[in-house]
C-alpha cells in the first residue's frame, strides 16, 4: 500500500506558521543549529506521513513530534551538547552569560524551560506532549529554575 499525504490544503502556511518556533525549540534542546534544522524537518516530513487528517491543533501535533524526535536525537550514542555554536547571531555579554548558563541545563531541563516560558505551553500540555505526568513536569519546572538560580548567582 502506497503512503497517502496528510498533506492539508495549505502547507505552506503551515510551515510559514511554525517552523521558526519549532527550530527554536529544537535548538534549545539540541543546542546545534544542523541537529535543530534537521529535527524540524523529520517534524514535518512525520506530519505528511502519519497526521490524522482532521488535526485541530497542527501546530502542537508537530511541537510534540519535534520534542520527541529530539529526546530520540539526544539519546544517540555519538551525541554530545557543546558549547554555543558560533553561527548564531552574537549576543550581547549579559545574554550570552545567560544562554551559556540554560545551554549547562541537562537536555530535559532545557526541553521544559522553552517550551513553557518561549513557547507559552502550559505543564499539562508539555507533559502531554513529553508522555509524562503534569506533576513531573512541574517538579522538572521547579528544579530547573532553582539550577539556573544558582548557575546565575556563581557567575
Amino acid at each position: 500500500m502506497p503512503l497517502q499525504s496528510n498533506r492539508p490544503v495549505d502547507w505552506e502556511r503551515l510551515v510559514e506558521e511554525n517552523e521558526n518556533r519549532l527550530y527554536r525549540a529544537a535548538l534549545s534542546i539540541l543546542g546545534d543549529p544542523h541537529e535543530a534544522e534537521d529535527a524540524v524537518q523529520d517534524a514535518f516530513v512525520r506530519f505528511l506521513e502519519r497526521a490524522p487528517e482532521h488535526l485541530e491543533r497542527p501546530g502542537a501535533w508537530l511541537m510534540r513530534v519535534l520534542v520527541n524526535g529530539c529526546k530520540s536525537r539526544l539519546r544517540l550514542a555519538w551525541r554530545r551538547v557543546g558549547p554555543l555554536p558560533e553561527s548564531l547571531a552574537e549576543p550581547g555579554p549579559e545574554e550570552r552569560a545567560e544562554l551559556e548558563e540554560l545551554f549547562s541545563l541537562p537536555p530535559e531541563d532545557r526541553a521544559v524551560i522553552h517550551l513553557f516560558y518561549f513557547e507559552g505551553y502550559t505543564s499539562d500540555e508539555i507533559a502531554q506532549m513529553l508522555g509524562q505526568r503534569p506533576g513531573s513536569i512541574r517538579s522538572r519546572l521547579s528544579r530547573a529554575r532553582e539550577k539556573l538560580r544558582k548557575l546565575m548567582e556563581n557567575t
